[in-house]
């Protein structure tokens, strides 16, 4: 055995074990640290599901107000929004928020038992306010641009839970002059959500002169967890809700399919696979091996983004999964159909290879693209499941892309290198050259 054939088996050999980690990590788990592991997909509590597969809560809310008509219409279209901003803002992009009613709005949330819990996170007015010592109101949520979850040194040296706020052009100046005034008289400005205080921070007299400039503000206050900054950012992102809302209706809805519908799909969708990459082995020889193997790798690396990016998986959104799949076997069989016309053509099966994945770059990188418009399109103009639907087909079309035109031609590449030379393992079953 010569040094480049066995610099090739080993080069394999390490690829093929890096690809078994990935999946076996996806799969089982893996320890980030000694105290941080990041769970197997079919561990409990990984993935979220939707209201179709784990069932959840369902609200029912009505607008307190007198208004009528277009005005009310109006303002009902502004809370529906809010509301969606909110429930996004959590990650929840398969919950569901629609107008029941002239005056009511519904919320669907899957994976929460308790309704009150949606209730106490979603009914809030979320109206901020920046008062004086005074108790005259000098900023609002208004002038608030972005509000960002934070931790931030506290006066006794430790880490603190914060809402990092920065404003408006007009916000900024109203805080500088704000915070001039409170510096110079040696008050406090008080910072309210919904009426209740939050925080009450004094200014430094060093900021008599000028304010607090730079258009950046922070509120602390009695954070325990992370979650409290961050339901809190959202609100204040999403913005405040034109009327105050009472529930007329909760409950506690169960699956429409349930846990065993989702084991009969990872089921069929196994099988399905496992299918198409015997299929792939026999028709396409070498290449549908190698092909196995990086979807292989695509399902692992899909895994584990379901696990990072927390998204809700509903019946839309593993349609959207078996879809990349099937993509990612059409940009292969795309590529192996151009390696098998080079090898028609007389090359060898280095040449074939390389000319084939040349040929077939533009086609594929065509077709993703268009599909990665279509996720685009899907995800800002729709809500609830059509999100879920787009998120997890990008996800899959960006891996396929990955593992088609990186992975497959450098597993390809180490077959030649490992002495896999003959044109004919390149070339599909029962296809000759001319």
């Amino acid at each position: 055995m010569n040094y480049s054939r066995a610099s090739g088996i080993a080069r394999f050999v390490l690829l093929l074990l890096a690809i078994v980690f990935v999946c076996a990590s996806a799969i089982c788990g893996v320890y980030i640290n000694d105290d941080t592991k990041l769970n197997g997909i079919f561990e409990d509590g990984t993935i979220r599901l939707g209201l179709d597969l784990a069932g959840g809560s369902v609200v029912t809310f009505q607008a307190e107000t007198d208004d009528t008509g277009e005005t009310l219409d109006v303002g009902m279209d502004s809370v529906q929004t809010v509301m969606r901003d909110r429930l996004d803002n959590q990650g929840l992009t398969e919950a569901l928020c629609y107008r029941t009613g002239d005056d009511m709005i519904t919320i669907e949330i899957p994976d929460v038992d308790d309704p009150n819990e949606a209730i106490e996170n979603y009914m809030q007015t979320a109206v901020l306010e920046f008062r004086d010592a005074n108790g005259k109101v000098v900023l609002t949520g208004e002038h608030v641009e972005t509000a960002t979850p934070a931790r931030a040194p506290a006066e006794d040296g430790t880490q603190q839970l914060c809402v990092q706020l920065k404003l408006t052009d007009a916000g900024a100046t109203l805080f500088a002059d704000a915070t001039k005034t409170a510096a110079a008289n040696g008050t406090t400005i008080g910072i309210y959500m919904d009426n209740n205080l939050i925080s009450n921070p004094s200014v430094d007299k060093q900021y008599a002169s000028t304010g607090i400039t730079g258009g950046e503000a922070i509120i602390s206050g009695s954070f325990t967890e992370f979650a409290e900054v961050q339901q809190l950012a959202g609100n204040i992102n999403a913005g405040a809700l034109k009327y105050d809302l009472k529930v007329v209706e909760q409950r506690t809805v169960g699956a429409t399919l349930g846990e065993n519908s989702l084991s009969t799909s990872v089921i069929a969708g196994a099988i399905g696979l496992l299918l198409v990459i015997v299929f792939m082995c026999i028709y396409y020889k070498v290449p549908g091996v190698m092909a196995s193997i990086s979807l292989a790798l695509y399902v692992g690396l899909f895994f584990f983004l379901l696990i990072i990016t927390q998204a809700n998986l509903t019946l839309a959104g593993i349609a959207g999964v078996v879809l990349s799949i099937g993509m990612a076997v059409d940009a292969n069989v795309v590529i192996f159909e151009r390696i098998k016309e080079e090898i028609d053509m007389g090359k060898s099966a280095k040449a074939a290879i390389n000319g084939g994945f040349k040929r077939a770059f533009a086609a594929i990188l065509d077709s993703n693209i268009t599909t990665i418009i279509a996720c685009a399109v899907l995800y800002f103009l729709g809500s609830g499941t059509i999100k879920g639907f787009a998120t997890t087909l990008f996800m899959g079309v960006v891996i396929s892309l990955i593992t088609a035109l990186v992975i497959t031609r450098a597993l390809l590449y180490l077959c030649v290198a490992m002495g896999i030379t003959k044109p004919e393992s390149y070339r599909a079953i029962g296809r000759r050259a001319k």
